[in-house]
Parts: C-alpha cells; sequence; structure tokens
C-alpha cells in the first residue's frame, strides 16, 4: 500500500494528538508535518507519542509543506485562522480536511452571523464538501477541501437523518439537548474549564446562540429536502470526553419504537460507524472509538433519540481519518477499528 504523506497543522491540541495517534496506526498515511506555533519537539507537547513520532513542530509555510511532499494536511487550528492558511495549501495542490469551522456553513453570511466576522476565503467556501460519510460519502472521493463536521451536530444529524429522510417528524420545534465533556473545550486554559468551576457541577452555555445550531439546520435541511430549525441547548459536562444528546421531536404519523429502529437500521446499513440500539447508550460505550451509537423510542407520542459520540474521535479526529480514507480510496474502516 502506497503511504500518502500528511501533515498535522496546529499540532498542540487534544484533536491533534488524537489525530496522530489515529495516523500513527494507519498503512496509508505518513506523518511528514507537524505545525505549531511552539517550537517543541511533539513529544515535548504530547508524552504519549514519545517514542513513537519522532519529530520537531515547525512554523506554518506552505511552500515547506510541498517541498515535503505533503499531499493532505489535517487542519486542527481555530476557526477564523483556517481560512487564512487553507487558501495557500490549496493552490499548491495539497488537500486539505479542516477540522475548524471555517468551511462548515455554505452561505458566507450565515457564517458572519453565527461567528461574528467576515469569512475570507469564498472561493473555496463554494467547493467545499461538508464531511460527514453517512451522509455525504458519495461526494468526498477525490474531494479537494472537507470542512471536517462538529462534535455536536453528529449526534444530532445522524441522530434525526433516517427521520428527517422520511419526514416522519415535524421540521420546526426540534429540541437537542446536548451534554459534553471538558474536553471539548480544547486544550487552551480558561475560567469556565478550570477544574474548580467544572467539576461536580453541570451547567448550560451559549444558550439560543451556539454556533453549531445553523450547522445541524442546514444538514437536516439537506436530508429532509426542506427548512428545518432546531432549539440546541449545549451543557458542559465533570468528565474529561464524551458526547451525548437526547433529541425530542413530534411524529407525523403514529409509528413503534420497532417500526422506527428498523428504519435506521436499514437507513445506516453499510455505514460500519453508526450502530443502532435498542437500549439507551452511554458515552463510555464510545470511548476511543469511532463510533456513534444511536437508539430510538417513543414516549407519550413523541420520538426521543439519544446518541452517544466520543467527542475527540467520532466527534473529530476519527472522521477525519475517515473522509481521509473516502477521499483517497482507502476502505473506510482502516486505521479506525
Amino acid at each position: 500500500m502506497q503511504k500518502v504523506k500528511v501533515a498535522v497543522l496546529g499540532g498542540s491540541g487534544y484533536t491533534a494528538v488524537e489525530l496522530i495517534k489515529l495516523l500513527l496506526r494507519h498503512p496509508g498515511a505518513e506523518i511528514t508535518a507537524v505545525t505549531s506555533r511552539q517550537a517543541e519537539h511533539v513529544a515535548d507537547l504530547h508524552p504519549s507519542l514519545l517514542g513513537r513520532l519522532d519529530l520537531q513542530c515547525e512554523p506554518f509555510d506552505p511552500d515547506a509543506l510541498k517541498a515535503k511532499g505533503v499531499q493532505v494536511a489535517f487542519g486542527c487550528l481555530p476557526h477564523g485562522t483556517s481560512m487564512e492558511s487553507i487558501p495557500p495549501l490549496l493552490d499548491r495542490g495539497i488537500r486539505v480536511i479542516d477540522l475548524s469551522a471555517d468551511y462548515r456553513l455554505r452561505d458566507a453570511t450565515v457564517y458572519q452571523e453565527w461567528y461574528k466576522e467576515t469569512h475570507h476565503d469564498a472561493k473555496n467556501l463554494a467547493h467545499a464538501v461538508y464531511g460527514l460519510p453517512e451522509v455525504y460519502g458519495d461526494t468526498l472521493a477525490g474531494a479537494r477541501l472537507i470542512a471536517n463536521p462538529g462534535c455536536y451536530p453528529q449526534t444530532a444529524i445522524l441522530g434525526l437523518a433516517p427521520l428527517a429522510a422520511n419526514r416522519l417528524i415535524e421540521l420546526s420545534g426540534i429540541v437537542i439537548d446536548s451534554k459534553s465533556g471538558v474536553s471539548g473545550a480544547g486544550r487552551t486554559p480558561k475560567l469556565t474549564t478550570h477544574f474548580p468551576e467544572c467539576n461536580e457541577s453541570v451547567s448550560a452555555y451559549s444558550v439560543g446562540t451556539h454556533r453549531h445550531t445553523p450547522e445541524i439546520e442546514q444538514a437536516l435541511g439537506d436530508i429532509a429536502g426542506a427548512a428545518v430549525s432546531v432549539i440546541f441547548t449545549p451543557h458542559l459536562m465533570p468528565m474529561d470526553r464524551g458526547i451525548f444528546s437526547t433529541i425530542y421531536a413530534t411524529p407525523t404519523k403514529p409509528v413503534s419504537e420497532a417500526e422506527l429502529t428498523a428504519l435506521y437500521r436499514g437507513y445506516f446499513a453499510g455505514k460500519p460507524f453508526v450502530r443502532v440500539r435498542t437500549a439507551p447508550p452511554a458515552t463510555k460505550d464510545t470511548t476511543g472509538t469511532n463510533f456513534l451509537d444511536v437508539c430510538v423510542k417513543v414516549v407519550r407520542g413523541k420520538v426521543l433519540v439519544l446518541a452517544a459520540e466520543d467527542n475527540l474521535i467520532r466527534g473529530a479526529s476519527g472522521v477525519a481519518v475517515q473522509n481521509f480514507n473516502r477521499v483517497f480510496g482507502f476502505p473506510e474502516t482502516i486505521g479506525l477499528l
């Protein structure tokens, strides 16, 4: 198997280290460069990589990456920074799988509304492919720029996809109640994720204003073929990792749990990283894996969907490798099982 030369941009964070671990065991990937503003050895930033990757972090330099033969760059950079760094890579023929939010929303005005800054790369935004393989898989092969999906949105989009595709629920008034571990806030220290602040406490945040809302609505709108509106509320949980979403929707006709479970199993047949369950999942069931576990229930005339994933793997680095496999024609599960 011929290896694809890979660069990881922004190598100091949690998603970067998880991505590096996955790529190290991928037979078709060769990590050629890791960029960071911290000029340190990769193993000094992430001691778990000691003896596994002998690379010095280097400044971001598109020409240097091209000279090293890099074929694809995984962008683990913050939103706003990605849209400045990605165009010169694409101009040099380097494919990009971007883990930031900069290319997820197709409409630059929607991006500006939710992210409070102007999008500076409309040219590449126009051809970015949203990297949710279970929904957009046919468009991923050979893509030049993939916008990796957000962590929360995957539980919501995949949790609701069979219902939206078959118009079995009302497309407005959907309530998505989500919880995430502290690692979802990133590695940079913040007051809200300081141990004495978040330990033994649960709190909601960005109520009514969370930036994943339009991302969820955009993808579900594609699936349903009509506008979708949701109320999405995230919560911070005192655990390291994991996302759990409980979703409430109104059915358009009487349905049974058995019918819905069969529908979900049919919809996700051949999609190896979505596991349809009859009992509610837990975050620990998916820890360290690329699986998204989903269960659907009917309670007092409402449809309840319960979905769990590891926010760092399925929510970020794992699905990025899944997209990498699709782009370069590898079996979808390589490096992930």
